[in-house]
């Protein structure tokens, strides 16, 4: 075993469960241990217990509108510890219906719901709801990255850096475009599938910028087999793309 450790905090696992966020979880705990490092998994279910004086990995998934309108109405009265952790290049993942309710506020088919303010984006519900697989290029990883999108939102951006260019499918607004947002150690995306599964370069590049924000002597993941991965990828983005 190594010296390292990462902690994660898994936000409303009970109700944010549609899309297969347990999955990115186990990708995650499973890539980190077997380099040797050790994880610990909170799962966080009520608001009053969320404690991320230790959080590493903060990770936020999708859920029906029901659900999401729940859990943003709950994470708002943490707003302030949440903002300070971004702020403070805290690593936090939001995946899916995760992606708009950290922002200014997102619509969906019966409310107005107010956002978290940690990306300066809105979303606006639209007519035609955006159902397909997505490829995209992305500066972070050399590796395309595949997900599956189905969400009736088109966010706005404004001056974000996005996660990636679309290649197929989906962006943040409609039909290619950009898609996603980096901000400082924020990674947001409406991919899911569960994402981390399909995309093995970029998991290991968001832990590898949580060890080396925890741990000044942190260097690089050391390699693992990604050989079955990296197929698996190949044949994806081939099937999507109609080759």
């Amino acid at each position: 075993m190594s010296n390292y450790q990462i902690n994660i905090i898994h936000l409303y696992p009970d109700l944010l469960n549609l899309y297969g966020d347990k999955g990115n979880i186990s990708a995650m705990k499973k890539r980190l241990e077997w380099r040797g490092i050790d994880v610990t998994v909170t799962e966080c279910n009520d608001i009053e217990t969320l404690n991320l004086s230790d959080a590493d990995i903060v990770f936020l998934g999708g859920g029906s509108d029901k659900e999401m309108e729940t859990v943003c109405t709950e994470l708002c009265k943490k707003q302030t510890e949440l903002k300070d952790y971004a702020e403070n290049n805290g690593v936090l993942i939001a995946l899916c219906g995760g992606f708009p309710m950290l922002g200014n506020y997102y619509e969906n088919s019966e409310n107005k719901v107010d956002g978290l303010g940690i990306l300066d984006i809105s979303t606006e519900l639209v007519q035609t709801r955006m159902i397909d697989n997505v490829v995209l290029e992305s500066p972070l990883v050399s590796q395309p990255i595949i997900g599956f999108v189905n969400h009736s939102g088109k966010t706005v951006i404004g001056e974000h850096t996005p996660l990636g260019k679309v290649i197929c499918g989906f962006g943040n607004a409609g039909k290619g475009g950009d898609e996603g947002v980096i901000y400082k150690n924020v990674f947001a995306s409406y991919l899911h599938g569960p994402l981390f599964p399909k995309n093995p370069q970029l998991c290991d590049y968001i832990l590898t910028v949580a060890l080396k924000k925890k741990y000044s002597d942190f260097g690089e993941l050391s390699k693992i087999d990604d050989g079955v991965e990296e197929l698996a990828n190949e044949y994806m983005i081939k099937r999507i793309k109609g080759m």
